[in-house]
C-alpha cells in the first residue's frame, strides 16, 4: 500500500507511527480481509466493481488492536479519521451533522470473519435536535426525520451507553399502545416527536448524562463502542464456538447513509444468490419496506418475500438481479447482499460469502463447479467434514403420527426435540443437568447466543431466513424454525399458544424440522439420513430432493477420494463393525480392541486366568480362550479380506474385568451373614483388592501385563497367526498387524517381539504358510514419542494412541477432568477447544511430530498411523496430513468425515505448496 499513488493518501495517509489507519472504500478490495474486515473489504471491493455503494472509509482492524491493547485509539487516528471525514463531506456536499441539511453516517463493526449480530452498529450518527429539522426540510418528510432520530437515540444509548435496550422496547411499545396501533410504521411524526423526547430522558436517567448532540463525538464515540464490542462476552462466546481467533480485532465502517425509511418507495433487504437452506437457485431474501437495515436482521417485524420486490419497485428488482448474477460470477459462491432502496434508488450496503446449510453447501460446491466457475480443488474447500457429519444425523419419519400445530420458515436444517423453553438462561441450565431443550423466543437477539448453543434448536414466532436466529443458527449448524406467526409466544409467562387454543407450558416437549419449517407437538420419532444410508449402499444418486444431495456429498466424496494421501482405517472390534466401516469407505482396521473380546460370556475364563495360582491353572485359562480368539481373528479377517487389519493386544488393567469392589463386597458379606458358600467370590474380592491401584491408567497395563502374565500376549499372537494361516488356506488374503500397547522402551518392545517371532514361525511351520505379520507399537507415552528413533529398531509401524498421549502430556485423566474444570477452562480461554476433541498442535503434536521424524530416520519404511479419536476429528486430520503420517483411524460413522478431511488437506497443502 506504500506504493499508492492516489494523492488523497499521500496527503494524510500516513500516521505519525508511519502506519496507515484509515482507508477509503476507493483504496481496499476483497483481498484485505485482515486489515479491513470482511465488511471493509468487500465494500471496497463492490466500489472497485462500480456498483452503487455509499461512499464512506474504513478503520483497520490495526486500530482496533492498539485500542484494546492499550485502553487508547492510536494517537494518529483521530487526524486520519478528520481527513477523510473532509474528503466524504466534500464529495456529498455537506457537513455531518450541520442544521440546514445535515450528513449522517452509519458506524458498522466488520470483523476478518463474519460474526453476525455478535459486535456493534449504530446508524443516523449526525442526528440532534438542530439537525433532525434540516433532515425533515431536505427530506420533505417530518416523521421520516423523527423516525430516525429515535433509532439513533436507541442504538446509541444501548450500544455506545449501556442503557438496557429493553427499556427503549418498552416506551416503544407503549407509544403504539397509546395510538392503539401494532407496528412503528403507523406512529406518525408528533408521535415520534415524544418518543424522542422520552428516549432522551431515559439515556439521561440511565447513563447519567443527556444524549450528545455534537456529531463528531457521536461518531468517535461510537467508533469506540464498535472496538469495545469485540471483547463482549457474547462476541468472545462466538469466537470459541466457531473457532475465530481472539486476536484479530474488528473494523470500523464510516458509510453515508442512505435511507429505506423514507416510505413506501424506499426499504430495506436482505439477498442471497441462491437459497442458503437448501443451495438451489432462484430467487431468495426478505424486502421490508419503509425500514432500516435493523429492522429485517433483527426480525422485529415479517418482511415479504425478495420475489415481491418485483412488484413494488421493478426498477429497482431488475437492477439488484443484476448486481446479484455480477457479485456470484465474480466471488464464484453464494453471496449474501445487504441493500437499501431510498426513493428508489438501489443501493449495496454489504456483501459477503453466505453463510449456508450444510446441504446447501455441499450442492453448490458441485453446482458450481458444473458451472466451470470453480475446479474440483476449489470444491472441496467449499464442504468440510462438520458439515458432512450434520447430513449424517437422522430426520424426522414422513410416516410417523403426529401433531402438528404450527409452521414457519425453515431456516436451518435437522430434526430437533426437546423441552421447551423461553429464555437463554434457563436453556443453559437444563442442558448442563443432561436435558434436552428448544428455545423458543418472539426473535433471538445476540443476548441469546449463550441459549442458542445450548439448545438443540431455535424456533421464533418473528423474522424470515436472514433474521438474526437464522444467521446465527446456519452459522452453527443448528435446527431453526422462524417466522411461525400462527405461535403466540409469550416469554414472560413462559408459554406459547398454538391455534387451537393449546398452551405449550415450559417444559412440555415440542419437535421443530428445520427443513420444512413445521412444528410439531411431542416427539416425534426419527428415521436415518439419506445421507447414511447412501454410505450403507442402501440409497443411490437419483433425481428427488433427498437423492439430489445424495448425488452433491456422492461426487465430493468422489472428488477427495481423488486428491487425498492420507488412507482412513476404522477403529473395529468384531466383524459387524468392520463390515460397516468398509462400506463407508474404510481401506483397513487401524485399532481392534482384543479387550472388548474378553467381556460377555468369556468374562469366566478371563477371572480364572486373573484368579490362578498356578501355571498349570493360567494354562488351562489361555488355552479356553485361544479358540475364542483366534475365531474372532478369522471372522475379522473374513471380512476386511484384503486390507490391513492392526489388532492391539491387551491393554487394559486386570481389575476392569472382575466385578466392582463395591457391589463384590457386598455380595460376599451378605453370603457371609446367611452362612452360604462364597468361596469364589472372596478369592475374586481378594484379586480386586489386589490388582487395585491409585491410578490403574499409569499402572499394569499394556505391555506390562504381557511382560509379567506369562503366556497372556503370547497366546493373542497364536490365535492372530493362527487365524491368518486358517484364512490364507480357504484362499483368503489376511494382513493382520501386531501391535504392543504403551510401549515407553524399546527394551519391552524387543522381548515382546522375540516371543511373537517364535510364536509365528511355530504357526508357519505347522501350516506351511508364510505369513508375513508385521510387528508395531502404539506410541502413547511421551518417552515412547522421546525415543522414537530407538523404538523403531524393533518397530515395523508406529500407530500414535492420541487419547493417552493427550492424558500424559497434559496430566490430565480425561473421565475426571471434562467434567470437573474443562468447562471453566473453555470460558476463561485457555483452550479454545478440548485438546481430547482437536489435537493440541504445541504440546501433543510436537511429540507426534518428533517421534515421526526420528521413527523414519532409523526407518525409511516405518508406517505411521493414528488410532485415537483424533483420527475423526477435521482439523486433526490437516495435522496428520502436514507430519507426514501414512493413515488416521476412526470410528466407522466418521470414516467419511476423515475422508473428505484428508483430501481437504491435500488440496489445502498444494496450495500452500504453490504459494
Amino acid at each position: 500500500m506504500s506504493e499508492n499513488k492516489d494523492p488523497h493518501v499521500a496527503q494524510h495517509g500516513k500516521s505519525v507511527e508511519g502506519v496507515k489507519f484509515v482507508y477509503d472504500f476507493t483504496e481496499g478490495n476483497k483481498d484485505l480481509k485482515d486489515l479491513l474486515g470482511g465488511k471493509g473489504a468487500n465494500l471496497a471491493e463492490m466500489t472497485n466493481l462500480g456498483l452503487p455503494v455509499p461512499p464512506g472509509f474504513t478503520i483497520t482492524t490495526e486500530a482496533c488492536k492498539v485500542y484494546l491493547d492499550s485502553g487508547e485509539e492510536p494517537a494518529a487516528l483521530r487526524d486520519e479519521v478528520s481527513a477523510h471525514l473532509d474528503a466524504l463531506e466534500a464529495r456529498m456536499g455537506k457537513k455531518l451533522g450541520q442544521a440546514d441539511d445535515p450528513l449522517l453516517v452509519s458506524v458498522r463493526s466488520g470483523a476478518k470473519f463474519s460474526m453476525p449480530g455478535m459486535m456493534d452498529t449504530v446508524l443516523n450518527i449526525g442526528l440532534s435536535d438542530k439537525s433532525v429539522q434540516g433532515l425533515a426540510k431536505q427530506a420533505g418528510d417530518e416523521r421520516f426525520a423523527w423516525d430516525s432520530y429515535r433509532r439513533l437515540i436507541q442504538m446509541f444509548g444501548k450500544t455506545v451507553l449501556g442503557v438496557d435496550g429493553e427499556l427503549f422496547e418498552d416506551a416503544l411499545e407503549a407509544a403504539k399502545a397509546a395510538k392503539k396501533v401494532t407496528v412503528d410504521t403507523e406512529l406518525e411524526a408528533a408521535d415520534l416527536k415524544k418518543l424522542v423526547t422520552k428516549f432522551k430522558k431515559i439515556v439521561k436517567t440511565e447513563a447519567g448524562r443527556d444524549f450528545p448532540q455534537s456529531p463528531r463525538e457521536q461518531m468517535d464515540l461510537a467508533i469506540h463502542a464498535v472496538f469495545d464490542s469485540w471483547n463482549t462476552d457474547r462476541a468472545k462466546l462466538y469466537r470459541r464456538q466457531e473457532r475465530i481467533p481472539h486476536d484479530l480485532g474488528t473494523a470500523v465502517n464510516v458509510c453515508s447513509m442512505v435511507f429505506g425509511n423514507l416510505g413506501p418507495d424506499s426499504g430495506t433487504g436482505v439477498a442471497f444468490t441462491r437459497d442458503p437452506a437448501s443451495g438451489h437457485q432462484g430467487v431468495y431474501g426478505d424486502y421490508l419496506q419503509n425500514a432500516q437495515g435493523e429492522d429485517v436482521v433483527a426480525g422485529i417485524r415479517n418482511t415479504v418475500p425478495l420475489a415481491d420486490l418485483e412488484r413494488i419497485d421493478k426498477k429497482s428488482y431488475d437492477q439488484l438481479m443484476q448486481i446479484m448474477e455480477t457479485l456470484e460470477n465474480h466471488y464464484k459462491d453464494l453471496c449474501d447482499i445487504e441493500f437499501t432502496i431510498e426513493r428508489g434508488v438501489l443501493w449495496m450496503l454489504q456483501t459477503r460469502v453466505g453463510k449456508r446449510t450444510a446441504g446447501a453447501a455441499f450442492r453448490i460446491a458441485t453446482q458450481l463447479v458444473d458451472q466451470g466457475l470453480i475446479d474440483e480443488a476449489e470444491a472441496l474447500t467449499r464442504v468440510n467434514g462438520a458439515q458432512l457429519a450434520q447430513l449424517m444425523f437422522p430426520r424426522f419419519d414422513e410416516d410417523a403420527k403426529v401433531s402438528q400445530v404450527g409452521r414457519g420458515i425453515a431456516a436451518s436444517p435437522g430434526a430437533a426435540v426437546g423441552k421447551a423453553v423461553f429464555d437463554s438462561y434457563t436453556a443453559v441450565k437444563w442442558s448442563r443437568s443432561g436435558e434436552k431443550v428448544i428455545l423458543i423466543r418472539r426473535e433471538t437477539n445476540p443476548d441469546d447466543l449463550d441459549g442458542m448453543i445450548a439448545a438443540e434448536g431455535i424456533l421464533t414466532s418473528r423474522g424470515g431466513k436472514t433474521s438474526h436466529a437464522a444467521v446465527v443458527a446456519r452459522g452453527m449448524g443448528k435446527t431453526c424454525v422462524c417466522g411461525a406467526e400462527e405461535l403466540e409466544v409469550d416469554t414472560k409467562r413462559r408459554r406459547m399458544t398454538v391455534p387451537g387454543g393449546h398452551v405449550v407450558e415450559e417444559g412440555d416437549v415440542v419437535s421443530i424440522d428445520g427443513s420444512s419449517g413445521k412444528v410439531y407437538l411431542g416427539e416425534v420419532p426419527v428415521v436415518p439420513s439419506p445421507v447414511v444410508e447412501y454410505f450403507e449402499g442402501r440409497m443411490h444418486p437419483g433425481a428427488d430432493d433427498a437423492d439430489e444431495l445424495v448425488e452433491a456429498v456422492h461426487r465430493m466424496m468422489a472428488f477427495a477420494d481423488r486428491k487425498r494421501r492420507l488412507r482412513v482405517r476404522a477403529n473395529a472390534d468384531n466383524a459387524e463393525d468392520a463390515l460397516r466401516a468398509r462400506r463407508f469407505g474404510a481401506q483397513g482396521i487401524g485399532l481392534c480392541r482384543t479387550e472388548h473380546m474378553f467381556l460377555g460370556d468369556r468374562r469366566e475364563l478371563v477371572e480364572r486366568l486373573i484368579l490362578a495360582d498356578t501355571q498349570t491353572e493360567r494354562e488351562e485359562s489361555l488355552k479356553g480362550l485361544l479358540p475364542l480368539q483366534k475365531q474372532d481373528f478369522v471372522q475379522l479377517f473374513e471380512s476386511m479380506d484384503g486390507l490391513p487389519v492392526t489388532i492391539r493386544l491387551l491393554d487394559p488393567p486386570l481389575h476392569e474385568f472382575l466385578p466392582d469392589i463395591t457391589e463384590l463386597s457386598v455380595r460376599v458379606a451378605l453370603a457371609e451373614s446367611r452362612q452360604e458358600p462364597h468361596e469364589n467370590e472372596l478369592r475374586l474380592l481378594q484379586a480386586v483388592h489386589r490388582l487395585h491401584e491409585q491410578n490403574p491408567m499409569l499402572g499394569l497395563r499394556g505391555v506390562r501385563l504381557g511382560l509379567v502374565i506369562p503366556g497372556l500376549f503370547t497366546m493373542q499372537v497364536r490365535a492372530i497367526a493362527e487365524a491368518a494361516a486358517e484364512r490364507k488356506a480357504a484362499k483368503g488374503d489376511p494382513r493382520a498387524e501386531i501391535m504392543i500397547p504403551l510401549v515407553g522402551t524399546v527394551q519391552e518392545l524387543e522381548i515382546v517381539r522375540e516371543e511373537a517371532d517364535k510364536v509365528i514361525a511355530e504357526v508357519e511351520a505347522a501350516s506351511g504358510a508364510q505369513l508375513k505379520l508385521s510387528i508395531g507399537t502404539m506410541i502413547e507415552l511421551p518417552r515412547a514419542a522421546l525415543t522414537a528413533g530407538q523404538i523403531a529398531e524393533a518397530a515395523e509401524f508406529f500407530s500414535f494412541g492420541t487419547n493417552d498421549l493427550t492424558q500424559t502430556v497434559w496430566g490430565f485423566s480425561r473421565d475426571d477432568v471434562e467434567a470437573s474444570f474443562f468447562t471453566a477452562y473453555l470460558e476463561k480461554g485457555i483452550f479454545g477447544v478440548s485438546p481430547f476433541e482437536t489435537i493440541d498442535r504445541d504440546g501433543v503434536g510436537s511429540l507426534v511430530k518428533l517421534a515421526a521424524k526420528a521413527g523414519r530416520e532409523t526407518r525409511p519404511d516405518l508406517k505411521l498411523g493414528v488410532c485415537g479419536e483424533h483420527g475423526g476429528d477435521p482439523e486433526s486430520v490437516h495435522f496428520f496430513h502436514e507430519v507426514g503420517l501414512d493413515y488416521v483411524s476412526c470410528s466407522p460413522f466418521r470414516i467419511p468425515v476423515a475422508r473428505l478431511e484428508a483430501g481437504r488437506a491435500a488440496v489445502r497443502s498444494q496450495g500452500s505448496d504453490h504459494r
